[in-house]
C-alpha cells in the first residue's frame, strides 16, 4: 500500500542545507560560503599568500559523501532496507514456530496457534499509523524495527497457516513475490517505469475502492452472511467460473507493483532533494509495507486457486 510517511516535505522539497561539496569546496564561492578578500592593496604580502594558500586547500577538498553532509542516499537507505528486512525474517521464523510449535504431524488447521498472526497483524496496523502520520515532525527508527518485528510474526504466522493447508504454497508464494519485485525493481532502474501524476491519482483512487471492499468481505464473513463454503469470503465467489479472487488478485498485484514504483520514486526525489539521511529509515519503512501487502495478496491467490481445483 502507498506510504503516507512520504507525504513527508523532506521527500517533496528540496533542503537549502544541501550542499554538494564540503563548505569551502569547489561550489562555495557559488553557495555563498566564501566571501572573496578585499582587494589585495589592503593586505602584506605575507597576508596575502596565506589567503591564496587558503584558497587552494578549500578547491581540492574532496567531495562530501552521506556521512559528511549528513544526507540521504540510495546506498544508505538499501542498507536500512536490508537491515529491516532481516528483522521481519527473525521474527517470521519466531511466528512459525510459535504457530506450529508442539502440533504433531499430521497438522491441522484447528490444532495450530493463531496467536502470532493475530498479534503481528494487529501490532504492524497500529505501528504503520503511527509512523506514517508522525513521520512528518520526527523520523523515529524503533517504531520502524517495532513495526519489522510485528510485520515479521504476522508473516511467520499466517504463513505457516497456509503451509498446512497447502503444502508448499510458501515458497510458491516467496518465489513470485521476489519476482515481482525484481521485475518492478528492474524496469524503474532501466527507466522504463515512471510514476507520474494521472496514473498515481489513478491508482491511488483504485487502492482506496479495494480497500474498501476488503473491508466490506470482513464485516460480512463476520456476520456470517455469506455461505460456509465460502473460505474466503467475496474472493471465494465465481464470475463465469473463476474464483473473483484471482481476477481481483491481477489488478492487485499491478497495483501493489506499481506503489513499489511510487515508493523508488520518492526515494529518488528524497536523495535528489537533499533529505536528511535518517529518512532512509521511512524508505525502507515503505518498501515494506508495500512488499508484505503483495505477498500476502500472491498467498491468498495461489491458496484460492489450489483451493479451486
Amino acid at each position: 500500500m502507498s506510504n503516507f510517511a512520504f507525504n513527508n516535505p523532506a521527500f517533496k522539497e528540496r533542503d537549502p542545507r544541501a550542499v554538494a561539496t564540503y563548505p569551502g569546496g569547489a561550489q562555495a564561492g557559488q553557495n555563498g560560503q566564501y566571501a572573496p578578500p578585499p582587494p589585495a592593496g589592503q593586505f602584506a604580502a605575507a597576508q596575502q599568500a596565506a589567503v591564496n594558500a587558503n584558497l587552494e586547500g578549500m578547491y581540492a577538498a574532496p567531495s562530501a559523501g552521506a556521512i559528511e553532509t549528513d544526507r540521504m542516499t540510495v546506498e544508505d537507505t538499501v542498507w536500512k532496507t536490508a537491515g529491516l528486512f532481516g528483522i521481519l525474517l527473525v521474527f517470521a521464523a519466531i511466528g512459525w514456530f510459535f504457530t506450529l510449535g508442539g502440533v504433531a504431524v499430521p497438522r491441522t488447521p484447528t490444532a495450530v496457534a493463531i496467536w502470532p498472526w493475530a498479534v503481528g497483524a494487529l501490532g504492524g496496523f497500529v505501528l504503520a499509523m503511527i509512523v506514517s502520520f508522525t513521520s512528518r515532525k520526527k523520523v523515529r527508527p524503533a517504531l520502524i524495527f517495532a513495526y519489522a518485528a510485528f510485520e515479521g510474526l504476522f508473516i511467520g504466522g499466517i504463513s505457516a497457516f497456509f503451509e498446512v493447508l497447502w503444502p508448499g504454497i510458501v515458497l510458491q508464494a516467496t518465489l513470485a513475490t521476489a519476482a515481482v519485485v525484481a521485475v518492478t525493481l528492474a524496469l524503474f532502474a532501466s527507466g522504463k517505469v515512471r510514476a507520474s501524476a494521472k496514473m498515481t491519482k489513478i491508482v491511488m483512487i483504485a487502492m482506496l475502492g479495494y480497500l474498501l471492499f476488503s473491508l466490506l468481505n470482513v464485516v460480512l464473513m463476520v456476520f456470517n452472511v455469506l455461505p460456509a463454503n465460502q473460505m474466503f469470503g467475496l474472493y471465494s465467489a465465481k464470475v463465469a467460473g473463476i474464483p473473483l479472487g484471482l481476477i481481483i488478485g491481477v489488478l492487485v498485484v499491478f497495483l501493489a507493483a506499481y506503489s513499489l514504483v511510487m515508493d523508488f520514486d520518492q526515494i529518488q526525489q528524497g536523495v535528489r532533494n537533499g533529505a536528511p539521511r535518517q529518512y532512509g529509515w521511512l524508505g525502507g519503512f515503505g518498501i515494506m509495507v508495500t512488499v508484505v501487502w503483495l505477498y500476502v495478496e500472491i498467498l491468498r491467490m495461489i491458496a484460492i486457486a489450489r483451493g479451486n481445483n
